[in-house]
């Protein structure tokens, strides 16, 4: 038994330090969404969230990313590391990478937290790194939920650094197997005219994987006309 909890310990960490060198930005904190929730897995509780497919439509052309991924390992007193990970395929490079923790102090029917990621370097050609944190709010109890997210970002890697914010709101309903949610999401790079998105998505519990897909349309010019996913997810107790 002791071999076996150090086998599992073991392949957490190489997960997680897997992780920290190449992972992915914030766009999707809770997939299939951009927010995420005020809450924390289990301590001991790794999840593994795996997008099979990410793609964005915009002007008639079609930007894909697979895999993205999101590793999340649940600490005592309400502490979360959190990475996430994604790839370009048609570019043949990792498109974005953030790795940092969430933290969740109130744990009530009104929860309260926050998440910071720090914006990883992802080519030799980015001049540095950047961070993004957000303050968190969850409503409610199941069968229904609201989520709450507002922050702001520093990216360094560009050749001209960005900075902006972003907020977000998701409603999800619990019924049995089922969630299905509906998300709007606003983002702002400096000057640039606000981005915003929304759209529906829905949790499916199938045994101990979860299947979740969402699809957004774009609600203003800057946004991209559509964009969607489809991800597994599952927990793997550690300790």
């Amino acid at each position: 038994m002791q071999s076996l909890s150090s086998l599992r310990c073991g392949l957490a960490t190489a997960l997680l330090a897997c992780a920290a060198c190449c992972i992915a930005s914030s766009a999707w904190a809770f997939p299939p969404y951009r927010s995420t929730d005020a809450d924390t897995a289990d301590p001991g509780t790794l999840e593994v969230r795996l997008g099979l497919l990410g793609i964005a439509r915009e002007d008639q052309d079609n930007t894909y990313a697979s895999p993205l991924l999101r590793i999340n390992l649940g600490l005592p007193r309400s502490f979360e590391l959190v990475s996430e990970f994604a790839y370009l395929p048609e570019e043949e490079s990792v498109g974005d990478a953030a790795v940092g923790f969430k933290w969740i102090p109130l744990r009530r029917s009104f929860s309260v937290g926050v998440e910071t990621l720090a914006l990883l370097p992802v080519s030799s050609d980015d001049d540095g790194a950047g961070v993004e944190s957000q303050l968190l709010a969850t409503f409610g109890e199941d069968p229904l939920r609201l989520h709450l997210n507002a922050g702001g970002f520093y990216d360094a890697r560009p050749a001209d650094a960005e900075h902006g914010w972003r907020a977000s709101a998701l409603a999800e309903y619990q019924w049995g197997r089922f969630r299905p949610g509906l998300e709007l999401f606003a983002k702002q790079v400096e000057s640039e005219p606000v981005r915003v998105e929304a759209g529906p998505g829905i949790i499916i519990q199938v045994g101990p994987i979860d299947l979740r897909t969402a699809l957004h349309v774009g609600l203003t010019s800057e946004a991209p006309d559509l964009v969607g996913s489809f991800w597994l997810s599952w927990k793997w107790p550690i300790w």
